[in-house]
């Protein structure tokens, strides 16, 4: 019998709630794996009297450890039903616990707010001791063949590979200056195992809206724009306009705005979750469940370092203000900073990502042909219970 390969172009992705199947559109390079924690008994010994010393070792299995995946996706907005819509909306659900899917009406129980063209996605309740989960499917092989016919097994012309339990722990937008927006998604799930076939009737429930043959709906980095203001009012307390005097000291004041044009940037979401294994002696055991740790929004931009002025340069600062105050504030403990990130720039499609209340470290510089400056900031709460570190925004054309 000829061998059967299986090529990672030929790989649909989907992801379930159970009910309702959607299609992944994803990038080559996607990644799934699950390996076991082990531990290793060794005799070591001095010799009896015939001269001979026991060197033998013996290995145990003791659990699973969690499933780990990874996959690539082009940020796509569209819009269905006169709501917008993204591709990966299955994902960000899971990421900020937006509960329920009604299909009907392509609207989430919570955390996912869609308008005629937009859906807005914020951490409003992401503050959860565990996350919902969802099921990934692997089907490789499955490009040209219509999904009601998927046929996988030994000498068949698919596998299947399921990894149930699944949960998204970090994503990252990295904005490149020549690129097109690209979100990398990991995740962990409970177990990774082949199965013989899709459950009953799947296919008619496959939800694969806004990914057609087409480029009316990608969003392309070299638009995108930044725009950063004072984030929070109270550090304007001297009532001089133009200047955040956090401490009321003299000499460390900042802008109420900043003119950067951006070469380049990405962001960061962290769950920073943990799966909980019970540990029993003569048992493989099985990974139980999540455990979400600190939410964790960072991330860093780069610009060309401008030391000249700005149309309004009693409110308006350039980069070189924005290093020369961030450094001259040496009594400032917390800055905050309104950063407004729409990459794809001021027309859909695009992503608006505001981060209201950002610490940003001093910038580094890059000593290059161009001088240039690295600044990373911290996405914060306004407060230790609060959830408004960020929201993200999808517009579609």
């Amino acid at each position: 019998m000829a061998a059967q390969l299986q090529l990672s172009r030929n790989t649909h992705v989907y992801a379930s709630d159970g009910t309702n199947y959607w299609e992944l559109p994803v990038l080559d390079g996607f990644s799934f794996s699950q390996s076991t924690a082990t531990t290793e008994v060794s005799v070591s010994e001095m010799a009896d009297l015939t001269g001979v010393s026991r060197r033998g070792r013996r290995m145990f299995t003791d659990a699973f450890e969690p499933a780990e995946w990874n996959l690539q996706m082009y940020a796509r907005p569209f819009t269905a039903n006169s709501l917008g819509n993204h591709t990966d909306e299955v994902l960000w659900a899971n990421f900020v616990n937006a509960g329920a899917y009604t299909s009907g009406t392509r609207l989430w129980a919570n955390a996912i707010t869609k308008a005629t063209t937009t859906s807005t996605i914020d951490f409003d309740d992401s503050n959860v001791s565990a996350l919902g989960t969802f099921t990934l499917y692997f089907v490789l092989g499955a490009c040209g063949t219509a999904p009601a016919s998927y046929s996988a097994g030994p000498g068949n012309p698919q596998t299947i590979y399921r990894i149930s339990g699944a949960v998204c722990n970090t994503v990252t937008m990295d904005f490149d200056i020549d690129g097109i927006l690209t979100l990398d998604w990991n995740g962990l799930g409970s177990l990774l195992e082949e199965i013989p076939a899709m459950p009953s009737n799947w296919h008619a429930a496959i939800i694969a809206d806004g990914i057609p043959h087409s480029t009316n709906n990608f969003i392309r980095n070299r638009l995108t724009t930044l725009e950063v203001t004072i984030g929070n009012t109270d550090q304007d307390d001297d009532a001089t306009t133009g200047d955040a005097n956090a401490d009321s000291t003299t000499g460390d004041e900042f802008m109420a705005n900043y003119a950067l044009t951006l070469t380049g940037g990405s962001i960061t979401f962290e769950n920073n979750l943990t799966y909980l294994t019970p540990e029993e002696l003569c048992v493989v055991n099985q990974p139980l469940g999540n455990v979400t740790g600190n939410r964790n929004v960072s991330g860093s931009f780069t610009c060309y370092l401008n030391s000249g002025t700005s149309a309004n340069t009693s409110t308006t600062g350039t980069s070189a203000d924005l290093f020369d105050d961030l450094a001259s504030a040496v009594n400032v403990v917390t800055n905050s900073m309104d950063l407004v990130f729409s990459v794809g720039g001021a027309t859909a499609p695009k992503l608006v990502i505001d981060i209201p209340t950002a610490h940003l470290e001093i910038p580094t510089h890059q000593i290059e042909d161009v001088i240039g400056l690295e600044v990373n900031f911290h996405a914060l709460p306004s407060s230790l219970d609060a959830t408004n570190e960020a929201t993200i925004a999808y517009h579609a054309a």
